[in-house]
């Protein structure tokens, strides 16, 4: 046994359900102080949902620096009955390795601190910075996690390079895929005010329903932008509606949509809610008497063309098994909207993501090795230019 699994088993083996960790951090945390690093716990959020990060480096922050993030929290499992072995006990079967968080994304945290660990025995005095960024929070509501280090960061003014998110990104093999950016996210609350009333009576009432009706239509078939050659066009789409009083011969007072957009970099948050404004006062609809409207933003999107980091990443694939990896943007989001806040190059790499969050969730036991390899030769990379360069 590797240590890379030895380490993935171990991890899987802590019920690190969001927003708990469950001392995997201070696992990981454990190898990394005996490499060199700096570690420290930054926590935030309320007492019951308390979120826990680590924030560790090797280097005293002036050499170009490669962080490593990804999250320690899972999701739920589900009913435990559902699952084949305890998911929260790692077992092996035809090949894999099972468990809560083998894919996502406990088996990437093992191969990244493993890597650093094999480049540290040939690298003892590197020419790159190397960093760590765990949350606990990544699978919940993001708020205290990734987000909160990343301000921590900013406003101490560390540098920051390069970024490898964990996230489970392959499709086949791993390495044949990485994420070099994610649509943004915006969600909207759309309250459509009308009168409550009989039925049979529609002159002494107002239908909201049927007010918001055109003005949905349109939104459907609006065109946002025609994306670009990194990302797909824009998508709104209705998420929820909620209208009426459960009685057929009652006219609503109100209907509430809840509705989503998925977002290139060809628009704005700022210019797509003034689109959805636009539209609304078109078809009669005047802010305040006719309807609410409240955003969320989610996050940006973010995009790193090919450059230092891709460039090494794809080196490294190419080189450990032998794949021309593609780039995509597809997907949802991940914490990479934030570290791109505080980072120039962002890219996500990890195993193939067919199982995460089902049950019976797992990993290729014969994944897990290049993956790590992989990691360790695009360190290798980074400092071999880094050199070069100085």
């Amino acid at each position: 046994m590797t240590d890379t699994l030895r380490l993935a088993e171990a991890l899987i083996a802590c019920p690190s359900i969001t927003p708990r960790d469950e001392g995997c951090q201070a696992m990981l945390g454990a190898r990394l102080a005996r490499l060199g690093f700096a570690c420290e716990t930054i926590e935030s959020g309320p007492a019951d949902f308390r979120v826990t990060n680590l924030w560790a480096r090797l280097g005293e922050g002036r050499q170009p620096t490669l962080v490593f993030a990804g999250h320690t929290d899972v999701v739920p499992t589900g009913p435990a009955t559902a699952w084949t072995s305890d998911p929260f006990v790692p077992s092996h079967r035809e090949g894999r390795l099972f468990g809560r968080g083998s894919a996502d994304m406990k088996t990437s945290l093992a191969a990244m601190v493993v890597a650093c660990e094999e480049f540290h025995a040939t690298h003892p005095t590197p020419a790159i910075d190397i960093a760590f960024l765990l949350t606990s929070d990544e699978e919940g509501p993001a708020l205290d996690g990734t987000v909160v280090v990343c301000e921590t960061l900013r406003q101490r003014g560390e540098r920051l390079d390069w970024c490898i998110v964990g996230e489970p990104t392959s499709v086949e093999r791993t390495g044949d895929m990485i994420k070099n950016g994610r649509r943004g996210t915006m969600s909207g609350k759309l309250t459509v005010k009308g009168i409550q009333g009989h039925i049979a009576y529609p002159h002494l009432a107002k239908n909201p329903i049927h007010l918001a009706a055109p003005a949905l239509a349109e939104l459907a078939a609006t065109v946002w932008d025609q994306g670009n050659a990194f990302f797909p066009p824009t998508s709104w789409q209705i998420s929820n509606i909620h209208g009426g009083t459960g009685a057929s011969n009652v006219i609503p007072g109100t209907v509430v949509l809840d509705f989503n957009f998925r977002f290139s970099t060809e628009s704005t948050p700022e210019g797509l809610q003034q689109r959805v404004l636009d539209l609304l006062q078109r078809h009669g609809l005047n802010p305040g008497a006719d309807f609410d409207l409240d955003w969320t933003l989610g996050g940006r999107p973010f995009l790193t063309p090919p450059g230092t980091l891709v460039d090494a990443v794809r080196a490294a694939i190419l080189a450990e098994v032998g794949l021309d990896t593609m780039l995509s943007t597809t997907g949802g989001t991940s914490d990479g909207r934030f570290i791109a806040q505080v980072c120039p190059q962002v890219i996500e790499l990890g195993p193939p993501n067919a199982t995460i969050h089902k049950v019976d969730e797992n990993v290729a036991v014969a994944d897990i090795e290049p993956l790590k390899n992989i990691y360790r030769r695009t360190l290798e990379q980074l400092d071999a230019q880094a050199r070069a360069g100085a």
